[in-house]
């Protein structure tokens, strides 16, 4: 994140470089959690990018998970976080209470519009949940911490629900401690967390590095921009 010193990112906000170069940590006064209409905008526009994501993945898992489970079946779950990388990516970002919850519902909302072959009830509620559990880590930290780990634990946290979902309710046939399981579990773990957790971290940066979020703290927290 670079050695830039102490920045104001807005009249209740300080941000901090984190000295181990792999995010920052805010402290937050509690009205800078309050939505604002810039907010909503962009949630709105990343939730529908989002979409056309899970939409064009849906085409890829079909040609690519067949293989996958060829050669071990359970493995391909490791490309779910695919669907479900939104929710850490909403809250890095937006730095919200609910901005998982409400990136996802758009989301899945704009990735039925494209056209979808899950049903709506299965695509909506996944999405409400995956972005519940997404809030859980940086509700635990206040919303006050942005950083690789904490998106890293937001991604584990959707990956361990999604993973006991689809047992639960679209696998019964598997078994939890049945080989194929055990390998859907910790295939759906290391996907969470390379490309919800990790993926998603850089690909903030990315967005920020552009000077799309100089409005927001999470861009200013990059750039090094004084208010």
């Amino acid at each position: 994140m670079g050695n830039s010193a102490r920045n104001q990112v807005d009249s209740t906000v300080s941000t901090y470089p984190s000295s181990q170069g792999n995010g920052t940590v805010l402290s937050v006064h509690p009205a800078t959690l309050r939505w604002t209409t810039a907010d909503i905008a962009v949630g709105a526009a990343l939730g529908v990018a989002c979409g056309l994501v899970f939409w064009g993945f849906n085409f890829a898992y079909q040609a690519i998970s067949p293989v996958l489970g060829a050669l071990l079946p359970g493995v391909a779950s490791v490309l779910h976080a695919f669907w479900y990388f939104s929710g850490p990516l909403a809250l890095l970002i937006i730095r919200k209470p609910g901005a998982a919850v409400y990136v996802n519902l758009v989301g899945a909302v704009a990735e039925m519009v494209f056209g979808n072959n899950f049903a709506f009830s299965f695509v909506f509620i996944s999405a409400a949940l995956q972005g519940v559990f997404a809030e859980i880590p940086f509700a635990l930290a206040r919303y006050r911490k942005y950083n690789l780990p904490m998106s890293i634990a937001s991604g584990v946290c959707v990956a361990l629900e999604y993973g006991f979902y689809l047992l639960f309710f679209r696998y019964q046939g598997v078994a939890l401690m049945s080989p194929r399981g055990i390998t859907h579990l910790v295939s759906e773990v290391v996907g969470g967390v390379v490309f919800a957790g990790i993926m998603s971290w850089f690909l903030y940066l990315a967005i920020a590095r552009t000077g799309a979020l100089d409005r927001f703290a999470s861009g200013r927290a990059v750039r090094g921009l004084a208010d």
